[in-house]
Order: structure tokens, then C-alpha cells, then sequence
């Protein structure tokens, strides 16, 4: 069987930690690195950093290195990605891989380069689908402001076919709402790909998050606002299933 990973999504902007819905409206969370602090204390296996201001204001190395010093756990980090050089010195700073977002459509060739640079197994490509205004599924990207034609089965093998070794799939429809995972959309791209694929947007639950591993057939499954919010009003608390209900959860499932 393989193996359930969870991955927290962190939001960063300024510096804080936030959360958002479909990625709009960004709402105060904490400090983030008293969140990675906790989520320390409860064992994450792994952590995903999206600075949703970087691509105007710049990747902050200096902040970003402050998380990672702090943090037990390997860090993705995307945002404002655009160069050789961006990857080469957030692999200094101690980022385990690389999210590249706007970058891979307006300039697909970096993906190669860094593949060929530094490793697929550390170059991840985001791939952001929103429904458009005639009900199509589209990759959208620069902050989903600006929309590709081409299908996003289609636009996530030829990141792979270009060196990406792993595909983060954000549903933008579904980020924030907590209502649950697309799973037809997750499948159709896992079985379309012959790397590792995160499935990410909509999460509510423990449920939520093995539905996207089980029948979605993703490799692994992201959720910010599942492990920031606690209850129906979304009361912040930085949370995290323990081990023990995740094996209770998947035996349910065997």
C-alpha cells in the first residue's frame, strides 16, 4: 500500500501566516513560525509554504529561512519563483523542494533547467484549476488572474515530460470552502501522471483527505484551512490528526 501523506498549506503574506477562500481575501492566521512550531510538537511530516505576495514583493529568503531553522519536518516552498537562481537559494536556506507556479507557463524551459540542475525529485509545478465563465476546468495562474486554453491533464504531462517530479493540484474553486475534494478531477489527473501527485482545495475532514488518496488516487493530500480552523465558525487553532486516528481511519477503510 502506499503510503497516506498529509501536508499542511501554510499561506504566507507580509510575513503572517493567513488563510483564504479561493485564494481571495486573506484573512490573519498567526505567526507562522509559532505554527510550524506546533506542528512540531504534533509530528508533520511534512510542510508546504505558498507566499501568495511573493511574485510583487519578492521572495523574503531572510523570513524564510527563520521557518526553516525552526521547523523538524522537510519545507516546500512556492511563490514568486522565477529563476535558476530563486531555486538555487531556497535549496541554501534548507527548502527540501520547489514549487514553480506562474513561471512553468510563461517560461516552461525553467522547469527543465532546474530539473536538469538540481533533480526532478526536487522540482514540483503547481497546478492551479478554476472553472472559467463556460463551465471548463483551465489551469489559471498568475494569482488565477490569467487563464491557459490548454486542458490541464494536458498541461500537467508536459510539465512532467519537462522534468517536474512531483504535481501539486489547487483547486481553486474549492480552496477554503472546506466542502470536500473534486474527486473525478483528482482522478483524472493521477491516472494521467506518471509522478507523484499532492491533490490540494476543499478539504473538510479526515475523510475528505483519504477520499483524495483512496479513490481519487492521489499520492499524497494538502489542506490549509482543515488544520488552522477548529469547528463551524472556524475558531483559528493549529491542528493535526493524531497517528492513532489516522491508522484507525484507514483500517475502516482496508
Amino acid at each position: 500500500m502506499k503510503p497516506f501523506r498529509i501536508i499542511p498549506f501554510l499561506l504566507l503574506e507580509n510575513r503572517r501566516l493567513v488563510k483564504t477562500i479561493h485564494y481571495r481575501n486573506p484573512r490573519y492566521i498567526g505567526d507562522p513560525i509559532n505554527a510550524v512550531r506546533i506542528f512540531n510538537e504534533k509530528e508533520v511530516d511534512e510542510l508546504a509554504l505558498l507566499d501568495i505576495n511573493a511574485a510583487t514583493a519578492g521572495i523574503n529568503y531572510e523570513h524564510i529561512r527563520k521557518i526553516v531553522s525552526e521547523a523538524f519536518m522537510p519545507i516546500a516552498y512556492g511563490g514568486g519563483v522565477q529563476r535558476l537562481e530563486d531555486i538555487r537559494t531556497l535549496f541554501q536556506i534548507g527548502i527540501e523542494k520547489v514549487v514553480i507556479g506562474t513561471a512553468a507557463v510563461e517560461s516552461p524551459e525553467l522547469v527543465s533547467q532546474a530539473s536538469a540542475r538540481f533533480g526532478s525529485q526536487s522540482i514540483v509545478v503547481s497546478v492551479d484549476v478554476k472553472t472559467d465563465l463556460w463551465g471548463n476546468r483551465r489551469v489559471f495562474y498568475a494569482n488565477a488572474r490569467r487563464k491557459l486554453k490548454e486542458d490541464a491533464v494536458a498541461f500537467a504531462q508536459r510539465m512532467v515530460a519537462l522534468g517536474a517530479g512531483e504535481i501539486i493540484l489547487n483547486d481553486v474553486d474549492r480552496e477554503g470552502s472546506m466542502k470536500g475534494m473534486d474527486l473525478p478531477l483528482i482522478r483524472s489527473m493521477s491516472q494521467a501522471l506518471a509522478v507523484p501527485l499532492v491533490a490540494s482545495g476543499g478539504a473538510g475532514s479526515l475523510g475528505d483527505l483519504l477520499d483524495a488518496w483512496q479513490s481519487g488516487g492521489a499520492h499524497a493530500v494538502s489542506a490549509g484551512s482543515l488544520f488552522v480552523y477548529k469547528g463551524p465558525l472556524r475558531a483559528v487553532l493549529i491542528n493535526y490528526p493524531q497517528d492513532s486516528a489516522v491508522q484507525a481511519a484507514l483500517s475502516k477503510r482496508a
